[in-house]
């Protein structure tokens, strides 16, 4: 900060007539857009956490209309992050895979509860309705520019790295990153969750079945990060299963 020397704030192009702040060469600032950009930087902080809020608790809204126990979505969301931070350390890139994770079945929003939360099989009419899913939650998210990553995790999280999966058919690289690691975790809770027709299996059954889709179902990258981090995910299943003993702080 120096004295005013009759400068022009690059910023609102007025001249400043006090003391000239973030000087170097000849870029200067006036202390009102100072505060203004510390303002900024507050709200924008706030906002994002406003975002987080809003999205965890639809996703907890999207758990509760399917009658989901437990924090499905946000425990598949912390899971595939474990993935996500073996490859990238960019927290905004973080931030969208787990915005992604999180708000993947928003779009059965605009599935039928007929067909959504009906009891036995779907008929193949009732299962061209539910494969709409993926487009209807990328639609929805795409309309957010702060989301545009996310919505392409939400469009792509039923595709299968052999190229059998929906909407589209998608193979190996041309499912997106985050897609690709939010598969072997969405598989992994859902083998380790209870279900009306059966029990929870064991961490060691989900991992065995997808070590055996490695190359089909799974990217084989995802599977090797999920190996990699077998440990923490194990103590995770175990939480969610009543099994782990968490020290009281």
């Amino acid at each position: 900060m120096a004295a005013s020397e009759n400068k022009t704030c690059r910023f609102c192009g007025m001249a400043i007539t006090g003391p000239v702040f973030a000087r170097a060469g000849r870029v200067y600032c006036c202390e009102a857009c100072v505060l203004k950009e510390r303002e900024f930087h507050a709200v924008q902080t706030q906002r994002e956490d406003a975002y987080v809020a809003l999205a965890e608790s639809l996703a907890a809204a999207l758990d509760l209309r399917e009658h989901e126990t437990g924090l499905h979505s946000k425990r598949v969301a912390c899971h595939t992050l474990v993935l996500a931070r073996r490859y990238s350390d960019d927290a905004e890139h973080l931030r969208q895979v787990y915005w992604g994770a999180l708000l993947h079945d928003i779009g059965k929003i605009g599935i039928p509860d007929a067909i959504l939360l009906k009891h036995g099989s779907l008929t193949d009419e009732e299962w061209t309705v539910m494969r709409t899913h993926p487009e209807k939650g990328g639609a929805i998210l795409a309309s957010l520019p702060f989301m545009a990553e996310a919505a392409e995790i939400v469009r792509n999280h039923e595709e299968r790295y052999d190229g059998s999966g929906y909407p589209r058919g998608l193979a190996g690289d041309a499912i997106p990153w985050g897609a690709r690691l939010f598969t072997v975790i969405d598989t992994l809770d859902a083998m380790t969750s209870d279900r009306p027709y059966r029990k929870a299996l064991s961490f060691d059954a989900a991992r065995d079945e997808i070590r055996r889709m490695e190359d089909k179902q799974f990217d084989p990258g995802a599977v090797a990060a999920f190996l990699a981090e077998e440990a923490r995910l194990r103590e995770m299943v175990a939480l969610k299963c009543g099994e782990a003993r968490v020290p009281v702080v």
